[in-house]
């Protein structure tokens, strides 16, 4: 039994059940034994190994998608924000930011860095990644406390991690899925009394048998509009990169990732990672709700590829040895994998600029 088990036993017994909501804030962000404010989940010694850790290549490519953002953008004279939320280790903005000081130095001399992170560990992890950079880099809290200017955005695995609200199909219709106790005073699943409007409800909800699990996330689209609103004010653009769908539906993607291995949601609170699979069609949807273009979605491989992966790794592979050769092909792959069950195809990306501008590879896929 976690410590944090026995603080959300406590809140139900004098409460009763609480939403799969406040379930997943506590897990994650609880301030005593939130799971990200206690550790370095990254890398071979936390629970997951996300793309930048993978290989340099990923970094470097979303590095070359900012720089062409910055020039289609016409190279703001204004001040430039160059963000990431949810930043990791460091890791993807060491990769950018190498990238903009040999591709475009006009950019990483002017911009300021900002890097959003609630988490202490983290936040002193990306301190010595970035130790070259120290000097203009900025942490902040929230988004909102990034200072004016024109605004390059990145957000890696940072949706997923977000709390999500889920209902399940009962007898009487939706209704919200709550976190109680059984008999045996162990964490369960249970539906309570709150619906759902039926117009935020998928199509075909009427003909989805009992037990059918709806997913919406408010919070997410919060922040979304957030950023769209600051796009629209201030110009920019803003690249999502995440676990997810383009399109929404049913289903219950509520997971726990302990020691690079599934893990039963309710098992181990503060101990596992908690994440859920990120609905692109609402973010995107929110987006034009906010005047801000949608660039386009596709599957992380079909980014990568297109910005040149394959051939960037030829020449990073160049003059090594086979066996790191072997290793860089082994990293391409991993990233840009087709199979099913591959970050390739896993996970999606998502841009959205303003004003609108074109921007490869989404426009030109969209023309094709």
């Amino acid at each position: 039994m976690t410590p944090l088990a026995e603080k959300i036993k406590a809140i139900i017994r004098v409460n009763g059940p609480i939403s799969v909501t406040d379930y997943f804030a506590l897990c994650l962000a609880d301030p005593e034994y939130g799971y990200y404010r206690t550790r370095d989940p990254f890398g071979r010694g936390g629970d997951f190994i996300t793309a930048p850790e993978v290989s340099q290549l990923f970094g470097e490519m979303v590095g070359i998608f900012l720089v062409q953002a910055w020039q289609k953008h016409l190279k703001p004279k204004r001040a430039v924000r160059i963000a990431e939320i949810g930043p990791g280790r460091g890791t993807m903005m060491a990769d950018m930011l190498r990238v903009f000081s040999k591709l475009a130095p006009e950019l990483y001399e002017s911009a300021t860095i900002h890097l959003i992170e609630t988490s202490p560990a983290l936040a002193g992890i990306q301190a010595q990644t970035l130790a070259g950079h120290r000097d203009r880099i900025h942490w902040h809290q929230t988004f909102d406390e990034i200072p004016d200017g024109f605004l390059l955005l990145v957000g890696n695995e940072f949706f997923d991690a977000v709390p999500i609200r889920q209902f399940v199909k009962t007898a009487s219709g939706f209704r919200e899925r709550l976190v109680g106790l059984d008999e045996n005073d162990a964490l369960t699943f249970a539906a309570g009394i709150s619906g759902l409007d039926a117009a935020l409800l998928p199509s075909g909800h009427r003909d989805a048998p009992v037990g059918t699990i709806v997913e919406i996330a408010p919070a997410r689209s919060a922040i979304m509009q957030a950023i769209a609103d600051r796009l629209f004010n201030s110009g920019g653009t803003a690249l999502f990169i995440d676990y997810g769908h383009l399109e929404a539906g049913f289903g219950d993607t509520l997971q726990a990732v302990l020691d690079h291995r599934f893990d039963p949601p309710l098992a181990n609170p503060g101990e596992a990672d908690l994440t859920s699979h990120v609905d692109f069609s609402a973010l995107a949807e929110m987006a034009q709700v906010r005047s801000v273009h949608v660039n386009g979605m596709m599957t992380q491989g079909d980014f990568l590829l297109a910005l040149g992966t394959a051939e960037r790794a030829g020449t990073l592979g160049a003059g090594k040895d086979p066996v790191q050769q072997a290793a860089i092909r082994s990293a391409v792959e991993r990233l840009v994998g087709t199979e099913t069950n591959e970050m390739g195809v896993l996970f999606k990306v998502l841009a959205v600029s303003s004003p609108q501008v074109a921007l490869a590879p989404f426009e030109t896929r969209s023309q094709t």
